[in-house]
């Protein structure tokens, strides 16, 4: 499966704005594997902005070291906003 910082490594010479058709041919030229060349496939045709915005189009996970679990932990935890803490002050 293709990462976050695989499809970043294999797109950081590309200029930007870039078309779908451009990302993938960077990424064949720069010789990524076909996980990411498949990944990239899939992007809808769109003008992306960075790196960043690939990575997202492409459903890539930015941190895949988080397992299921924890991601239920942290979409359960109660997150504290700035206003509400503030409120006393």
């Amino acid at each position: 499966m293709a990462t976050y910082a695989d499809v970043l490594q294999y797109l950081s010479s590309l200029d930007y704005p870039a078309e779908k058709d451009d990302v993938v041919r960077e990424a064949e030229r720069e010789g990524a594997p076909p996980d990411v060349l498949r990944a990239l496939r899939a992007l809808p045709p769109v003008d992306y902005a960075n790196g960043t915005e690939v990575a997202r189009s492409a459903h890539i996970e930015a941190a895949p070291e988080v397992g299921p679990a924890q991601r239920a932990a942290q979409a359960r935890e109660r997150h504290q906003r700035v206003s509400q803490h503030l409120r006393g002050i």
